[in-house]
Parts: structure tokens; sequence; C-alpha cells
């Protein structure tokens, strides 16, 4: 039969192989903050492909302007 100081070692065991609530808080924190940084990410290199794409845009603009004047 089990006696206290067992079911204290084995409370003791849980704890260090399973996450308790406060790890899990932290953990979502964490993967909040790392997913913010991404979106940011993604935006400013969404941002800077459309601001290339639309100079690209111009720039084709232009050659085929200077072409009829050719």
């Amino acid at each position: 039969m089990l006696d206290h100081t067992d079911i204290t070692k084995l409370i003791e065991a849980q704890r260090e192989i399973f996450a308790t609530k406060e790890d899990f808080f932290a953990f979502q924190e964490d993967m909040r903050k790392n997913f913010s940084n991404m979106v940011n990410s993604v935006d400013a290199y969404a941002s800077k492909a459309d601001t290339y794409f639309q100079e690209m845009a111009v720039l084709g603009y232009q050659i085929s302007r200077h072409e009829r004047w050719l």
C-alpha cells in the first residue's frame, strides 16, 4: 500500500512530467509574441513587394511611352 511519502513522490514526479496551467499560459504568451512578430514581418515584406510591383508597372509604362516616341 502507498504511504504518504510515496504519494508525495508521485505528485512531484507528475509536476515534472505534465505541464501546469502556469506553464501553459507562459507557452501561450510566448506563442502570441512570436505570432505577432511573424505577422509584422510578413506585413513589412508585403508592403515592400507591393511597392516593387507598382514601380515595375510604372517602369513598364514609361518604357512603352519611350518606344512610342522613338
